[in-house]
Parts: structure tokens; sequence; C-alpha cells
């Protein structure tokens, strides 16, 4: 006989599958295609997903007028994020793959706010020291 806690850890995992089944299919990577003007339009996107779970038992700190201090707990999760990278574009003379936007640009600015920030900070450390 199974434990109603590993009973309800296969909800938990079943559920989680069945969503993530649902969420990352291959329409949402690719989407529908889209006819028009003698082209084929594929979207497609980036799918990032995350999982994470967990379990833990043990003793409580004492509080007055409780009993029983062991504890015990466990929980699960999971993230999906899907990003937009461009479209297939398909003629009868031919495929070609148009991206939405370079991602340099985005990382190249998130760099120089890390340093202009991390420069900024040693700044005003330098100047509570010297005050």
């Amino acid at each position: 006989m199974i434990s109603s806690n590993a009973q309800e850890d296969r909800n938990v995992v079943a559920h989680i599958a069945g969503s993530l089944n649902q969420n990352a299919s291959i329409q949402n990577i690719f989407g529908e295609p889209i006819h028009a003007q003698g082209k084929t339009i594929v979207p497609v996107a980036q799918v990032v997903l995350g999982l994470g779970g967990g379990q833990g038992s043990g003793e409580r700190e004492a509080e007055e007028g409780v009993q029983d201090r062991q504890g015990q707990g466990s929980g699960a999760g999971a993230g999906l994020i899907t990003i937009p990278k461009g479209v297939f574009e398909i003629t009868a003379k031919r495929t070609r793959y148009v991206p939405v936007s370079p991602a340099r640009p985005y990382w190249l600015g998130a760099m120089m706010g890390f340093a202009v920030g991390w420069l900024l900070a040693k700044r005003k450390a330098k100047a509570k020291l010297l005050h």
C-alpha cells in the first residue's frame, strides 16, 4: 500500500508533467504557420524550462501550547518562458530565417549597466572611507 504522502507526491509530479506536456508543445515553439501573399511564415521561439522540488522534515522550535514539534513538508514547481526568436519565411523559390532582433545589443547594454553600477558602488565606498 502506498502512503498518502507518496501518493500526493505522485499526483503533484503527474500534474506538473501534464502541464509541461500541454505548454511545451511544438506549436508553442514554432507557432502555427501563416499563409499570405504566396509565402508561408512560421514563427519560431525559444522555450526555457525550470523545474524544482524538495522535501524536508525536522523539529520545530518550542512554542507555547504546541505539543507536537515534529514537522514535515514537500513541494514542487515549474516555470516556462517562451522567447520570440524569429520566423521562417518559405516561398516557392527559397526558405530563409529572419531573426526578430539580435541579442547582442541587450547583452552589451546589460554588461555596460553592470560595469557602471559596479564603478559607482566602488566610488561610493571609497568616498565613505575618506569621510
